[in-house]
C-alpha cells in the first residue's frame, strides 16, 4: 500500500511535475506565476474532472522506488563529456517533406510545400525558473528570429519541456507568423490566452478532432502521458499529432509512453512517410510516461512507419540514462527490425525523401 502511494508522488518529484512544485515554492520570489500559465479556474473550465489515460498503469516490480532514489544521486551520467555538435541550417522554400531537428523535442517540418513547427522550446531552462531547473546541454543551434514563416505550430503537452513561455511570446510577436495558430490539446489555451496570444490564434483539440491549416490536416491523436505546471496535474490534455497533406504524412509523438493507440493510429491514419518519436528520459520508475529506444521501434511499427526521426534527447537531462545511451540503442533495435534512421546533428535539416547517411556525431561528446 504504501509502495502504490508514493508511486505517483515520486514520479512527480524525480520529473517534470518536481521542477513545478519548486518553481511554485520560489514564486513569490522570482515572479514565476506568469511562467505557469492559466489559472486554476481557467484550466478548471476545459476538464473540471481532469483528463485521464485510457489504459491502467504498469504495476511497478519490488524495489522499483529503491533503485530509483540510487540513480538520484547518478544524475551526471545523463551529461555529454564534450560540447555537442550544432549545424545551423538555411532555409529556402519549404520542401516537399524535410525536417530540422533542433534538439529535444522541437522540430520544424516541412510537409508538402508547407511548414509546421512542434514543441518549441528556445528557453535556457526546461522549468518556470531562470535560475531552477533542467539546463540546456546545449545552445539553441538556430535562432528563433531566423526561422521561416511559419504555417502552424503545434504543442503535444504543458510540460515545461514542451511548452515554453519565452519561446511562445516570441513566436507571438514574430509578424512573420501572424497567421500561424497554435493547434494544442484542450486545456492548454488557458495558458495561451494568460501569455497574450490572441483567441483567433488559438485552436484546442480533444483525442480524434482535426483541423485544416494552410491546406494540412492536423489531428489531435491519442498519447499516454500526464500534464501539469503547477502542483495540480492532468489539468490539460496530452497528445500526438498527425500532420497530413495531400502527398504525405507525419506523425509526431511528442512524449508518451508505448500505448496500443498507436495501433490504431497506423490503421486510421496511416501509414506514415515519417515518423518522429521519443526516444529518451526512460526509467523503470516511470514505463508509462516515456518510451525507452526498443518501444519507440515497436511505436514505429505499429504506425506503419517509413523514416524515423528521434527526438527527446540530447538537450536536457530528464532522466537517469548516459547521455548518448538512447541513440545506441535505438539504432540497435531499428537495425535489427530494418527501420531507416533519420539522425541530424541538432539544428540539422534533413530532406526525408533524399536523406544523407547517419554520421556518428554523438559519440564524441559522449566521451567514446
Amino acid at each position: 500500500m504504501a509502495r502504490r502511494l508514493l508511486r505517483p508522488v515520486l514520479r512527480s518529484a524525480l520529473f517534470t511535475a518536481g521542477l513545478a512544485l519548486a518553481g511554485g515554492v520560489a514564486a513569490a520570489g522570482w515572479g514565476l506565476p506568469r511562467a505557469l500559465g492559466g489559472s486554476p479556474a481557467a484550466l478548471r473550465a476545459s476538464a473540471p474532472d481532469g483528463f485521464r489515460n485510457t489504459e491502467p498503469p504498469t504495476p511497478l516490480p519490488p524495489g522499483t522506488v529503491s533503485r530509483a532514489l540510487r540513480d538520484v544521486r547518478r544524475r551526471a551520467v545523463g551529461r555529454p563529456v564534450r560540447p555537442i555538435p550544432l549545424a545551423r541550417s538555411e532555409f529556402g522554400p519549404a520542401g516537399e517533406l524535410a525536417a530540422t531537428w533542433f534538439g529535444h523535442a522541437s522540430v520544424l517540418l516541412e510537409v508538402d510545400g508547407r511548414r509546421v513547427l512542434a514543441d518549441p522550446v528556445w528557453g535556457e531552462r526546461a522549468s518556470p525558473s531562470r535560475l531552477i531547473g533542467p539546463r540546456r546541454l546545449h545552445p539553441a543551434p538556430v535562432p528563433l528570429a531566423d526561422l521561416p514563416a511559419l504555417d502552424a505550430v503545434v504543442i503535444s503537452h504543458d510540460h515545461y519541456d514542451h511548452l515554453d513561455l519565452p519561446t511562445v511570446r516570441a513566436l507571438r510577436d514574430d509578424p512573420r507568423h501572424r497567421d500561424a495558430p497554435f493547434v494544442v490539446p484542450r486545456g492548454i489555451g488557458a495558458h495561451l490566452r494568460a501569455w497574450g496570444v490572441p483567441e483567433d490564434r488559438i485552436v484546442e483539440l480533444g483525442w480524434g478532432g482535426s483541423v485544416e491549416v494552410a491546406g494540412l490536416t492536423l489531428t489531435c491523436a491519442e498519447a499516454r502521458h500526464f500534464s501539469g505546471r503547477g502542483l495540480a496535474r492532468d489539468t490539460t490534455l496530452w497528445s500526438s499529432w498527425v500532420v497530413a497533406g495531400p502527398r504525405h504524412r507525419v506523425y509526431v509523438g511528442g512524449d508518451t509512453g508505448y500505448t496500443a493507440a498507436f495501433a490504431r493510429a497506423g490503421e486510421r491514419h496511416g501509414p506514415f512517410d515519417l515518423t518522429v518519436l521519443p526516444i529518451g528520459a526512460y526509467a523503470d520508475l516511470w514505463p508509462d510516461i516515456h518510451m525507452n529506444p526498443e518501444e519507440s521501434v515497436r511505436a514505429h511499427r505499429d504506425l506503419r512507419g517509413g523514416a524515423l526521426l528521434p527526438v527527446h534527447w540530447a538537450t536536457f537531462n530528464l532522466g537517469f540514462h548516459p547521455w548518448s545511451e538512447p541513440i545506441t540503442r535505438l539504432r540497435a533495435a531499428a537495425e535489427t527490425a530494418g527501420i531507416p534512421l533519420l539522425l541530424p546533428v541538432p539544428g540539422g535539416r534533413i530532406d526525408v525523401l533524399d536523406p544523407p547517411g547517419a554520421d556518428d556525431w554523438w559519440s564524441a561528446p559522449a566521451g567514446n
